[in-house]
């Protein structure tokens, strides 16, 4: 494990970027940016359009690692290059921002008002060869949308048991159990979910440490017992769904969680920007979620 990257993730300020858009999000977030499916003919060809915008995020002088700790890739993007480098050497070596990989295979379907991961074949090869390109850790996904006590013990049981793999692999995994913003129970499946986290962190062995990311609470402060937990590296947030108005307000009231935004990050970019126009929006954008990030 880099030991420059994980006292930057421990003690650097700023935010985690989130570009790491797959398979099924891809043609939304294309879209979003002005590009309509006009403009790829196949899933390489969409991917090579997904890389050119990622690459010119990357690449925009408002995007370094003095607002930005860490970046979450798609393994299509990890295997790719920015500017003649691996894009995993390219974020840490010229930018200074520490790269991560998005491991998960979306999400298996519904079952006690959660949805778990779908299996993930051939993960231990993935985080191998995600070791040698550099890459710092891991993130993957589950989705809660109700209080549930056995959709959330669901939930939390594979994200830990898929992460223990991922510590003993050498990575940091993200554990990302994302609760749906537009739940009628939000607020009561945060408190199930707060239990279920508590009691899996108090289970790793002494020493080990995982990040992870999570939707902006009903309650303000309301993760601060996982900030404090020794076996927390760092609480993330992801914007799910608000404005990015709505998630830097919400995210400001939590302090010592770091935003992971993804759509909230890119909110306002565009294909047809000039270079100058689509930078300074960046840089705006990147500016209000590290304001938020340190508030």
């Amino acid at each position: 494990m880099n030991q420059e990257q994980l006292q930057k993730i421990a003690a650097g300020h700023g935010f985690i970027a989130a570009l790491d858009q797959s398979g099924g999000s891809t043609p939304k977030a294309l879209a979003a940016y002005g590009v309509g499916p006009e403009r790829y003919d196949s899933d390489e060809a969409m991917f090579t359009v997904m890389h050119q915008m990622r690459s010119r995020i990357m690449t925009s002088p408002a995007f370094t690692g003095k607002r930005i700790l860490g970046a979450i890739l798609f393994e299509n993007t990890m295997d790719r290059e920015v500017e003649g480098r691996s894009t995993a050497s390219y974020l840490w070596d010229v930018k200074n921002v520490v790269p991560f990989l998005k491991v998960d295979k979306g999400l298996d379907d519904e079952e006690n008002g959660a949805q778990v991961m779908k299996p993930m074949f051939g993960l231990d090869a993935l985080l191998t060869r995600a070791r040698d390109k550099g890459v710092f850790g891991t993130k993957m996904r589950s989705v809660i949308k109700v209080a549930n006590v056995d959709g959330v013990k669901a939930v939390a049981e594979q994200q830990f048991d898929v992460g223990r793999g991922i510590l003993k692999a050498g990575l940091v995994p993200i554990i990302e159990p994302e609760v749906d913003i537009n739940s009628p129970e939000k607020a009561a499946t945060e408190a199930l979910l707060l239990d279920a986290l508590v009691a899996h962190l108090d289970a790793l062995d002494d020493g080990q440490q995982v990040m992870l990311k999570l939707t902006l609470p009903e309650e303000d402060g309301f993760h601060q017992p996982l900030v404090d937990h020794p076996a927390v590296l760092k609480v993330v947030a992801l914007s799910g769904g608000y404005s990015r108005e709505e998630a830097n307000s919400r995210l400001s009231r939590n302090p010592g969680v770091v935003a992971s935004f993804s759509r909230a990050l890119t909110e306002g970019l565009s294909a047809d920007q000039t270079d100058d126009e689509f930078n300074s929006m960046l840089d705006s954008s990147i500016g209000s979620i590290f304001g938020a990030s340190i508030a």
